[in-house]
């Protein structure tokens, strides 16, 4: 049964995984824990819960069958599983898991709120260009070409611009609209082609670094807590962050550790891009064999500067998003006025 086009929203990966290790502290059967979640599912969770449940009954381990589901766990949740079931400890890692999906959650809807406001201005800009367009410049142009005017350049864009959505407005509709497929498709399977030139602006690359620190760290203490060995959490976690940047100093550091060396010595080949006390949490973590307590401690406070980097990027980009909405709409008027200002002159000087 193909299962790789099946996701589950974040608030049913949490009450899937909350529910199973409760009845699974209870003594419940994984089998029959899934039996009862099936009965009230609906939809793609009912579908989801009903291949599981075959898969297990066929005496497969849940980590296998959850591997199945791309869109709905990653390879760090599916390892983890992996090391709680040989360990023992399923119930209390999908407790841990579930704490971690809350997190998640939290830290993306704090990168979604940041977005709203300069989202909202681009919609405002976007209806008011295509009232101008559709209705106020087709008046206007229709005028000057009466008057055979010999307009300048910014108008003459502007009309054509105007002539093309009025006239084949089908077709500029079915062009957005496959342009928001392909950009929609390679978001959600290629996003680095995406990211990539966005990751690199001044402001933008700090902030991306900051939540690839604190989703790695998140991750990594996660791994280590369940066991899994620290050069096998590395090659997990790396898949993890956006920047290529923080990419190769994880990898490197996995190089690192396999030859021997501490996982601190690593991230210090980083300096400039690692905060020099995420390196002195990771040595302290080191010294005294609770490393995955010191990613914790880092995780949250990467967490605290990445909610402190958000309210100064928003209090940027507010006044900036507001300046450049001004230019172009300003613009877009001179366009329109200036030719008639220019006839005013013809007609006075006559």
């Amino acid at each position: 049964m193909k299962t790789s086009g099946i996701s589950l929203n974040s608030g049913e990966k949490i009450s899937l995984i909350q529910n199973l290790s409760t009845m699974l502290s209870a003594g419940i059967s994984l089998l029959e824990a899934i039996d009862a979640l099936l009965e009230d599912a609906r939809g793609k969770h009912k579908k989801f819960l009903e291949i599981v449940k075959e898969d297990v009954s066929q005496g497969n381990h849940l980590y296998n069958s959850f591997s199945r589901f791309p869109l709905v766990f990653d390879a760090v949740t599916v390892n983890l599983l992996k090391a709680s079931e040989e360990a023992g400890t399923l119930e209390t890692t999908l407790q841990d898991l579930k704490s971690n999906i809350q997190k998640e959650m939290e830290f993306s809807d704090k990168v979604k709120s940041a977005m709203i406001y300069p989202v909202l201005i681009g919609m405002v800009f976007l209806g008011v260009l295509l009232l101008m367009l559709v209705v106020v410049v087709p008046k206007i142009s229709s005028v000057f070409l009466r008057l055979r005017m010999e307009l300048p350049m910014p108008t003459k864009i502007l009309i054509a611009l105007s002539d093309l959505l009025v006239k084949n407005t089908l077709m500029v509709f079915v062009v957005m609209g496959v342009s928001a497929a392909v950009v929609a498709y390679l978001f959600r399977n290629h996003r680095h082609l995406i990211l990539a030139p966005l990751i690199h602006l001044p402001v933008i690359s700090g902030l991306v670094r900051e939540m690839d620190l604190t989703r790695f760290s998140r991750s990594f203490s996660l791994l280590l807590h369940a066991g899994v060995p620290i050069i096998s959490a590395l090659d997990l976690t790396k898949d993890v962050v956006i920047s290529r940047d923080t990419y190769k100093i994880i990898v490197a550091s996995g190089e690192m550790v396999a030859a021997g060396k501490k996982l601190s010595e690593g991230f210090k080949l980083g300096k400039g891009i690692i905060p020099s006390i995420m390196i002195k949490l990771m040595e302290v973590g080191e010294k005294s064999g609770a490393l995955e307590k010191s990613m914790q401690e880092i995780s949250d406070y990467m967490d605290y500067q990445v909610s402190k980097s958000l309210r100064t990027f928003t209090a940027l980009l507010e006044p900036v998003m507001l300046l450049v909405v001004g230019v172009l709409v300003g613009g877009m008027m001179m366009a329109i006025i200036a030719p008639i200002y220019g006839l005013i002159g013809q007609v006075g000087i006559r």
